[in-house]
């Protein structure tokens, strides 16, 4: 039987029934389908396409066209799974700009949400995104803009104060009516206390397993992208070596002629070669 489609509703009652979420980005159809396969709830299209699928030093001059060509790219692989795709950096600079950019991510892209990083300033945006009939997933803790302010990676919410403003944020995002909450490198315990505080689903990234869910770049987790290794990634097969290794098998076997052979070849039957030589014959032969 086929399974139904997920949809923030159904992830916030797997919140209620004490279900773990699952997310894992795609930013193409194979691997899109993959993750559906293996039965994720949510594919995020991130914006980490930039330096994982395009090989970009970083993500923030990844363009909303960039975003709708890979969603679109991905939506063709997914039909149950939810995809979810991050306005980037730039593209949600006022409540008008962010309803434009969000409404081409779902009728150009065919998203089935967006994903949008921010602090409480932020809220304002995501109640006109969810006004506009599209679900937002917010996305606190260390985000683009942050790295962009500070030019350094810093965890968040270490100290009571800086854990305080995190806490605004995450109830000013849920009031503005986002249907979960990705959590990116904040301490555990804090994780928990937004998770217990929340009606909506958390999912973590670094942040510990009291929240609802855990997301990961597939990249990352699948050993193919290996310039970024932070603690809380956990690599699961390292691919690279596989595929490296298979590549270099295959040129090897082309350079001594093992590859490829009748079996993987054509044929032609032989009263047609005998046609065709003695055409070829009439043709250019003395």
């Amino acid at each position: 039987m086929a399974q139904p489609k997920v949809t923030p509703s159904r992830l916030q009652k797997k919140k209620r029934d004490g279900d773990r979420i699952t997310m894992l980005t795609a930013y193409d159809f194979p691997m899109a389908r993959f993750i559906q396969e293996a039965g994720v709830d949510i594919v995020l299209v991130s914006d980490a396409v930039g330096t994982v699928g395009l090989g970009r030093p970083e993500a923030v001059s990844v363009s909303l066209e960039d975003m709708i060509y890979h969603t679109l790219a991905v939506r063709n692989g997914v039909d149950r799974s939810m995809v979810v795709t991050t306005l980037p950096f730039g593209t949600y600079e006022n409540p008008e700009q962010a309803v434009d950019s969000a409404v081409r991510l779902v009728k150009e892209g065919h998203a089935d949400g967006v994903h949008l990083e921010g602090t409480a300033e932020d809220a304002g945006k995501v109640s006109a995104i969810v006004h506009a009939g599209i679900p937002v997933m917010g996305h606190l803790g260390i985000t683009k803009q942050k790295i962009v302010r500070s030019g350094a990676i810093r965890i968040q919410g270490r100290t009571a104060a800086s854990a305080v403003s995190i806490l605004e944020d995450t109830l000013a995002f849920a009031r503005a009516g986002a249907f979960a909450l990705v959590l990116e490198c904040i301490p555990q315990r804090l994780a928990e206390v937004i998770t217990r505080s929340l009606d909506i689903p958390t999912i973590g990234i670094g942040a510990g397993a009291a929240c609802n869910g855990q997301g990961l770049v597939t990249q990352d987790m699948l050993g193919l992208f290996k310039e970024y290794s932070p603690k809380f990634l956990k690599v699961y097969i390292d691919l690279s070596e596989v595929i490296i290794g298979t590549i270099s098998t295959f040129r090897e076997e082309v350079e001594q002629g093992i590859f490829p052979t009748p079996e993987h070849s054509y044929s032609m039957d032989e009263s047609e070669m005998e046609e065709l030589l003695t055409a070829l014959d009439s043709a250019f032969g003395d």
